[in-house]
């Protein structure tokens, strides 16, 4: 509410001023001496509260003169802004269901209000009928505005998690790369060392021979042996090693050891390498065998990681269909993956389970907006399993369209508020958690595509039915 000692105006002039408000500029005589005799006319030095946030929305306000600006400042505001100038109508209008102020609205400058207070709302119906069209017509941009704002910050959001979570999943790889490059330079270190002691030997051509051979037998193994090894045994297996190398007077047996267990190495072959090498030579080939073997073992780490940072560069290119028409033929299973890959983030801990379909044809789509869609499905999912849980995506033709499952084992959609699921900023999370627009952009795509989408819910099940016609026009929605 206004400070009590904001001046309160005389009506003199007021009847021209509304004249020169653009919505009230072809109103009858009669129409303008309405506002004048119930309307009030206040003014405003600048910073100076019109109305705070929280208060009552009991009056429709036109700006005279001046500019006005309203923030939401309170604790959990989103930083929303809202500003008007001169000529503006404002506040609360006839069938508006606002009930209290949203925002703290100060005057920019010097500025006068004039408002009608919503007791006057039933006579202002039954007297300006014309009016209130056009009163009724601001609030439907209003709305529209409004929403669209949301939809754009709903996507900002997504698109602020998503790139959150890309960043994380390229960073894993990126540093296990630069990880692998840094030991793979020290590696190659060691093994030039040991080549060239081993050339300073005279060594027989069966003895070179022979190293060949392990490195090339080595160089080929999947090393599942050690990998199945529980953290014990390997810590056991490395004792016994390095034990059996200081036994024949191998330096840096300690350091040897855990290389010679990698590469699935036994107590038996080191016999056998024992037998070709004496003396310093035995100790020389051990350290170029397991230095060629940890090169092949870094190696593949590091194709792993690159391999891993490729996937992701072509998941966010088929996401968001870089490079390629709005419309086009949609892999359903392709689009679905890459969305998966993209939200790993979101679904750690739980268990996704992929049902295709092989035999379904492609569908006609916008592909990014398909993506939206899988998108929403799959982070609501996430949200109602709270990390742990089963996610199962089935595909399948049904009644001659694609249908698409999405089936989770969170904690439900209460009954009382099913009905409600679909319907623009309907939420269910937490405040700053979600702007309730995501099953309303999911059921606008859809239909969009001349689809369907329904859902069941209940404690520890809830299952999103998606159907989408394998070709046909769009529509304009």
């Amino acid at each position: 509410m206004p400070a009590a000692d904001v001046a309160i105006l005389p009506k003199d002039t007021l009847a021209e001023e509304l004249r020169h408000v653009p919505i009230l500029e072809d109103l009858s005589a009669e129409a303008i001496h309405w506002l004048v005799e119930h309307m009030v006319v206040q003014a405003f030095e600048p910073g100076e509260i019109l109305s705070d946030e929280g208060d009552p929305a009991d009056k429709m306000s036109i700006i005279l003169e001046g500019e006005i600006k309203g923030v939401h400042e309170k604790q959990g505001g989103d930083g929303r802004i809202f500003q008007a100038r001169a000529g503006m109508v404002i506040g609360t209008l006839p069938y508006s269901r606002l009930s209290v102020i949203p925002l703290t609205v100060r005057a920019v400058v010097r500025s006068r209000i004039a408002w009608l207070h919503k007791d006057y709302f039933p006579e202002l119906i039954a007297t300006l009928p014309s009016l209130v069209q056009r009163l009724v017509g601001i609030m439907a941009d209003r709305i529209r505005d409004y929403t669209t704002e949301q939809q754009q910050k709903d996507k900002l959001m997504s698109l602020g998690r998503l790139s959150a979570g890309l960043a994380h999943e390229l960073n894993n790889p990126a540093a296990a790369a630069q990880r692998s490059t840094e030991a793979l330079r020290e590696t190659m270190r060691s093994m030039r060392q040991a080549n060239l002691r081993l050339q300073s030997r005279e060594l027989t051509d069966e003895q070179r021979r022979y190293l060949a051979k392990i490195e090339a037998d080595w160089d080929e193994r999947t090393c599942a042996e050690v990998e199945s090894l529980s953290p014990l045994e390997r810590c056991d297996r490395e004792d016994a090693f390095a034990q059996w190398l200081e036994a024949r007077g191998v330096t840096d047996a300690w350091a040897l050891a855990p290389s010679l267990v990698e590469a699935s190495c036994d107590l038996l072959l080191l016999e056998q390498i024992a037998q070709l090498f004496e003396g310093p030579a035995l100790a020389d080939a051990l350290a170029r065998l397991a230095a060629s073997f940890t090169t092949s073992r870094i190696i593949r780490e590091i194709e792993n990681a690159t391999r891993r940072i490729s996937e992701l560069v072509r998941a966010v290119k088929e996401y968001s269909y870089m490079d390629q028409a709005p419309i086009q033929e949609i892999d359903v299973h392709r689009t679905i993956d890459s969305t998966l890959t993209m939200m790993q983030h979101r679904l750690r801990g739980i268990t996704v389970h992929r049902v295709y379909d092989p035999a379904l044809p492609p569908i006609c789509a916008h592909g990014s907006e398909l993506n939206q869609v899988w998108t929403n499905l799959i982070d609501n999912a996430s949200y109602a399993m709270e990390g742990s849980g089963t996610l199962t995506i089935r595909t399948s033709r049904e009644y001659g369209q694609l249908k698409v499952e999405f089936h989770d084992t969170g904690h439900g959609v209460p009954v009382n508020i099913q009905s409600r699921i679909f319907d623009p900023f309907f939420t269910t999370r937490k405040v700053g958690e979600g702007t309730g627009l995501g099953l309303d952009t999911v059921y606008r795509i859809v239909k969009k595509h001349q689809g369907d989408i329904k859902f069941e819910s209940s404690p520890g099940s809830t299952v999103f039915r998606v159907w989408l016609p394998f070709a046909g026009k769009l529509s304009a929605g």
